[in-house]
């Protein structure tokens, strides 16, 4: 991630359980990407995403500069070193 302070780790425990099964679902279906979940059933890959977010594999992120949401592998993600 270019610039930590455009990204913001959104906890997904935070958000609705209807906003949560919208972000994943708009997630394992978006087009023109390749997120990896497409080869089981929608109910499948909506389930393999919470589970991952569920056990911290994967976190959702919002960038400031496109106003956009993103469900990212946790590793990608740097945290700053508070000393």
């Amino acid at each position: 991630m270019d610039e930590p302070e455009a990204m913001l780790v959104i906890p997904h425990r935070q958000l609705s359980p209807d906003a949560l099964a919208g972000l994943i679902e708009e997630f394992v279906t978006r087009d023109g990407t390749d997120s990896g979940y497409t080869r089981g059933s929608l109910d499948e890959s909506v389930a393999m995403v919470r589970r991952q977010l569920d056990v911290g594999q994967a976190v959702i992120v919002f960038d400031n500069r496109t106003q956009t949401c993103n469900i990212v592998p946790a590793e990608t993600i740097k945290v700053k070193d508070p000393s």
